[in-house]
């Protein structure tokens, strides 16, 4: 019989997908996603301050004169022991460790600006997979569609051969007509989708939105081999917004030593050499001393980089219980799917088809009314798409925990 043969026809069994075209989407999307490409820009400028922190201040550089008897450049130099033209030179010594310190709170800083780098690669690559694994769907969904109206049809012919011949109603043939154009206005929606999600895939890529996209190989599913405790340990390790956190606190508790320094006195050294004309040269050393008797600003400094790097902390806790429970929940949610495909995959769907082909015989024969097999079909074709459902929640959990922990889940 043609119909069971279609029924037959149905995908039921999880094959393994090649990864090649998803690996190929990211590393194209890691060299040319504009939001990638800023923080990049972003973490290289931050890594040249460093640099700059750690220099000393420009030397300074004087040159001019002292003269006797009228305004003009010489005057009285060599007769009048108060003339001279020299050059005077002034170094600023910040106190020792102040520009070490500086040096060492921009290089934290510059590591924070790596980790919010990674962030954002992470979570452009998880939205262009969901992306993917969406358009997988979408595709897959159709198909699932496709295949049960072709089923429907099927049925509505001898539907209609019934009919003609006195055995069957009308009325079960509008009913075939009426959940084929159903499966119809469905087939729409998924179009939309499955182009929606190509251009969301090219806008991610920089791509124009209409590039074409080559079809997801077939879906492959593995059963969950790890714990959401290996997830929670491996998220303490790679997790870019833990990691960013971490650099936070390690950067105020620099800048709080660092504002310390301010009770120790910063050196200004000053040496100069006059032209005494006829008259011995003169020569200059000086040592500017910056005193710190006004210590309420240090010691307002020194109170807000405390709460600073107590903030820091604060919100690396905050961070990781939240990143603790999202990982805890997403895991939940593919281990849920994982149940949920077993069962439609052993159980559902095997099952459902065997009361198709039943009623289907017992349709022919006339002991089975139109309406049970359309009821039964119908069934099927929401177990189909509730597998894929499921198929697809799985997916987005794995991509979303590969986000969180920093795991590769999906090789």
């Amino acid at each position: 019989m043609r119909i069971t043969a279609l029924l037959l026809a149905l995908p039921c069994v999880l094959t393994a997908q090649d990864h090649t075209i998803l690996k190929e989407l990211v590393a194209d999307a890691l060299l040319r996603n504009p939001e990638i490409l800023a923080a990049q820009k972003k973490y290289e400028a931050a890594r040249q301050r460093p640099a700059q922190e750690r220099a000393l201040p420009d030397p300074m550089v004087s040159a001019g004169w002292t003269s006797a008897g009228n305004p003009l450049p010489g005057a009285g130099v060599g007769s009048n022991p108060v003339a001279n033209a020299g050059v005077m030179a002034s170094q600023e010594l910040p106190a020792p460790g102040k520009l070490r310190l500086r040096g060492e709170v921009a290089a934290k800083e510059a590591d924070v600006e790596m980790q919010q780098f990674r962030a954002v690669e992470f979570d452009v690559i998880a939205r262009l997979k969901i992306a993917y694994f969406g358009l997988d769907h979408a595709w897959l969904m159709q198909d699932v569609l496709e295949s049960n109206r072709e089923v429907l049809r099927s049925l509505l012919h001898v539907t209609e051969a019934r009919y003609s011949v006195g055995k069957g109603a009308q009325a079960d043939v509008f009913k075939a007509q009426t959940q084929i154009t159903l499966i119809e206005t469905r087939l729409v929606q998924f179009e939309r989708e499955r182009h929606a999600r190509e251009a969301e895939i090219n806008s991610l890529l920089d791509r124009p939105g209409s590039a074409a996209l080559p079809r997801p190989p077939e879906p492959h599913f593995e059963p969950l081999n790890f714990s959401a405790e290996d997830l929670i340990e491996q998220a303490r390790q790679r997790s870019p917004e833990l990691m960013r956190d971490q650099k936070r606190i390690e950067a105020s508790s620099l800048a709080l030593n660092l504002a310390r320094k301010d009770y120790s006195p910063d050196v200004t050294l000053n040496a100069g050499y006059y032209n005494m004309g006829s008259m011995p040269s003169m020569y200059m050393f000086r040592a500017d001393v910056r005193i710190p008797i006004h210590t309420a600003r240090t010691r307002a400094e020194i109170t807000e980089r405390s709460q600073e790097m107590a903030g820091a902390k604060h919100a690396y806790e905050a961070t990781s219980k939240t990143l603790e429970y999202q990982i805890r929940d997403e895991f939940l949610a593919a281990q849920t799917a994982q149940k949920l495909i077993d069962l439609y995959t052993k159980v559902l769907i095997p099952q459902a088809r065997l009361t198709v082909e039943s009623s289907l015989a017992s349709y022919q024969t006339g002991s089975t009314d139109f309406l049970s097999v359309l009821t039964n079909e119908l069934a099927i074709t929401d177990y189909e798409m509730n597998y894929h459902e499921q198929l697809h929640e799985f997916h987005t959990a794995l991509v979303l925990l590969e986000q969180m922990s920093g795991a590769e889940l999906i090789p």
